[in-house]
């Protein structure tokens, strides 16, 4: 028996990867994230003890699936993206491993390229851009130095974590050298019927995303100037889960 640290993907149901979808079906327990759709919770057997991750700190969920795992059962650990961009599954496998326990690693489709592209922001694109840097806003709020990091990395920033705190980004960047001009955008709730894509630059980042909804990804560089989708959109059609 194992314990399965499963990305859901980005949003949409119809984005997990096969192998995760098979290890939902077939578990004994799911521990799911707060965004992870409804539709793969359902996708449990009915036997299986579906448990919500919210409320519950990392310390105590590492005990909960440590626990889970020693009696036996097969445990699918659900986390919204892909385990190990900003998932906290590095923290959740060393705890498994410290405590002799079986587990493999699923990997899921990643917001960090996911959501742009959803938007039709390409994160790197010839001529434009051939790097990307990732952070969270978390970790930049009031530290000038890694503002001066993130504005000298060049090419692409992608920041997750960030919608509450986009006031502060634009300050920080700003004050550190990237120009008012630099074109951003912000895509709200990528890849769902309900996604939102505001374009804008730098200067006027903070007013153009009042009011969206989270979770938000921040893109902030040249590619965040196209839009690379066509004009009119394909009819959508809801995966078939079932």
């Amino acid at each position: 028996m194992t314990v399965y640290l499963v990305g859901a993907g980005p949003g949409d149901p119809g984005l997990i990867t096969a192998r995760g979808l098979d290890l939902i079906r077939s578990c004994d327990v799911l521990v799911h994230d707060r965004l992870v759709s409804d539709e793969l919770v359902a996708e449990a057997p009915d036997h299986a003890w579906v448990i919500s991750r919210d409320g519950v700190d990392q310390t105590a969920l590492n005990e909960l699936i440590v626990d889970y795992g020693r009696v036996g059962l097969d445990v699918v650990r659900l986390k919204g993206g892909d385990p190990f961009v900003f998932g906290r599954g590095g923290e959740e496998a060393l705890a498994l491993k410290a405590a002799g326990i079986a587990f493999e690693i699923v990997p899921g489709v990643s917001s960090l390229a996911a959501v742009p592209a959803a938007a039709g922001i390409p994160v790197t694109h010839r001529g434009i851009s051939d790097r990307v840097t990732i952070a969270t806003c978390h970790g930049a709020d009031g530290n000038e130095a890694e503002y001066a990091r993130l504005a000298a990395a060049g090419g692409t920033l992608v920041l997750f974590m960030g919608l509450g705190r986009v006031e502060h980004v634009v300050a920080g960047l700003i004050a550190a050298g990237l120009p008012p001009e630099t074109p951003a955008a912000a895509v709200s709730r990528g890849t769902l019927p309900d996604q939102e894509v505001v374009r804008t630059t730098l200067e006027h980042f903070a007013s153009a995303t009042a009011g969206l909804a989270g979770p938000t990804l921040l893109v902030i560089g040249d590619v965040a100037a196209l839009e690379l989708l066509p004009s009119i959109s394909p009819a959508r059609a809801e995966p078939a889960l079932h």
